[in-house]
């Protein structure tokens, strides 16, 4: 058994806060030094194909569907070199998050989930309110409002003008969404994509 105790880590950010870019430049490191690194994400991301985390920079990886990994988790061994990345964390169901803490605690492995922490109306998804609840660890990956105020809002837009009603899925990226401060996201600015 591991002599280390895992931990269960949420690295959540606004959109276009670079959550992938890290987790992908994450994942390197762990490989650099031996890991067995096993990269997954929810089905619900479809933008760049089913089994491949590509960031709005360029770097990608192919990975696995947190499902499936999931329905094989009995076939796999782990060792004290394992690790656990997880991208678009907030499309975790709370039985999933629920399920990797367990894994955590009984393995003694990292799990590392990087996501949205709110939706387009501010409110917690899911996956992501478990994350909050159950997480060893909660960092905040920041990114900047058009303003250079901290950006902590996930404003879905259309046609120049704030979107505040609509279902809570919506995949997209620099097309629909943009990263706003508090001020902006009420006053409805969209600065350069208004």
């Amino acid at each position: 058994m591991n002599s280390k105790q895992g931990e269960l880590i949420f690295r959540y950010g606004a959109m276009g806060s670079s959550k992938t870019a890290n987790a992908l430049m994450v994942r390197y490191n762990y490989m650099e030094k031996g890991y067995k690194v096993y990269l997954l994400k929810p089905a619900t991301d479809t933008r760049d194909g089913k089994d491949v985390i590509k960031s709005r920079i360029g770097l990608e990886a192919e990975c696995e569907i947190v499902s499936s990994f999931l329905d094989r988790i009995k076939q796999i061994t782990f060792t004290d070199h394992s690790v656990i990345l997880i991208d678009e964390a907030q499309f975790l169901t709370p039985e999933e998050v629920e399920t990797f803490a367990h894994i955590v605690d009984n393995l003694d492995i990292d799990v590392i989930c990087y996501g949205l922490l709110t939706d387009f109306q501010s409110l917690m998804f899911p996956g992501s309110k478990r994350l909050v609840e159950l997480a060893d660890q909660l960092e905040e990956i920041p990114t900047l409002c058009w303003c250079g105020r901290r950006a902590h809002f996930n404003t879905r837009f259309s046609d120049g003008k704030v979107v505040r009603t609509g279902a809570q899925v919506m995949i997209g990226g620099n097309e629909s969404y943009v990263p706003l401060c508090r001020k902006h996201f009420y006053e409805g600015k969209l600065g350069q994509f208004e």
